[in-house]
């Protein structure tokens, strides 16, 4: 039986891993959702990988076909070949349904371009979209591609249980999470689960790491006391960050954007900044509130994976001979 599944969600962490794999000098087989129809668990341009010892990395149905995936990985590992393995309807494997309906068709590459690879990964960890190119096996080499962004990231800003409660949700919900506090006890208490030290405010004035906001992250201000407030937003208002909010009644939203009007920013910038956050009011109980606010920070948030046509003439694209994955790398961002 092959190893157990690591239920990992966004795409660069999965390229991270062949990243690593890459590094050690062992190889493994790359997976790829390729086309959909009817419902399905993930999107087209999901990707997994099963490595050499048998593990799988990232998932491509909700567990009914994800053991047989590995399977075929394994094989396609044994004999370093690519495949098309289609699921549901039209299938070979009458025994393994779709509960949803449909068909799923999965490529499992056993000898992926590990530049390509290597270039995605570079791309994705400078926070810029990258393009994959996968050839399928099939009468006509049909060539797709799918464009990814880097991870979503949150960046918060504030104070005790509703700063804590968010930043704990952000990194359930496989976002980067960036925290910074005027209390060190919160710095602390979220540094473990965050993996990444945070910045601790010693003014009201102090300045906003606005390297941290680009079109896939989202800004939120977490404090009681909204003097901690006016100066980070400002900052942040001057980011391309898709999402800005801040925690507060509306009537301390309304005096928030008085002000920061008065301070010079634009009305248009101003009304960029979204509260009181959430898509429920008047929750008091900190985990509902981070709940509801992230649920409002999702619905604003870029899309993660996008179809590319292979006619774009922006750009000079191809497969590499042998039909491996190739990568373009994209400056320009994915719209919401």
């Amino acid at each position: 039986m092959p190893n157990a599944i690591s239920y990992i969600e966004h795409p660069s962490d999965v390229v991270a891993h062949a990243a690593r794999l890459t590094a050690q000098g062992r190889a493994f087989a790359l997976i790829t959702s390729v086309g959909i129809e009817g419902g399905a668990a993930r999107d087209e341009g999901s990707l997994a990988l099963v490595g050499e010892t048998g593990a799988m990395v990232g998932y491509l149905s909700n567990g009914c076909i994800d053991k047989d995936i590995q399977f075929q990985a394994i094989e396609a590992l044994r004999t370093s070949e690519k495949k098309l393995v289609r699921y549901g309807n039209g299938s070979q494997f009458a025994d393994l349904s779709l509960p949803c309906g449909g068909a799923l068709d999965v490529l499992i590459d056993a000898t992926p371009d590990i530049a390509a690879l290597s270039a995605a990964h570079r791309d994705l960890e400078n926070r810029r979209p990258t393009t994959l190119w996968f050839t399928l096996p099939v009468d006509g080499a049909l060539t797709l591609s799918f464009r990814y962004a880097p991870q979503f990231r949150l960046v918060l800003a504030g104070r005790g249980a509703v700063f804590r409660a968010m930043a704990e949700l952000g990194v359930a919900s496989g976002f980067q999470v960036r925290l910074m506090s005027p209390d060190e006890d919160d710095l602390d208490a979220l540094a473990t689960i965050t993996g990444a030290g945070g910045v601790h405010l010693k003014s009201t004035q102090a300045a906003l790491r606005t390297d941290w906001l680009d079109p896939y992250a989202a800004f939120l201000t977490l404090f009681h006391d909204h003097d901690w407030e006016p100066a980070l937003l400002q900052a942040a208002l001057t980011s391309s960050a898709c999402f800005i909010g801040s925690l507060g009644s509306r009537r301390t939203h309304e005096a928030r954007i008085e002000r920061l009007i008065a301070m010079g920013v634009t009305a248009s910038d101003a009304h960029r900044v979204q509260g009181p956050i959430g898509l429920v009011p008047s929750l008091r109980e900190a985990p509902l509130i981070a709940v509801s606010a992230l649920a409002q920070i999702v619905a604003h948030r870029p899309v993660a994976i996008e179809r590319c046509l292979p006619c774009n003439d922006d750009a000079s694209f191809g497969s590499s001979p042998d039909g491996a994955p190739q990568v373009v790398a994209r400056a320009d961002s994915i719209d919401a």
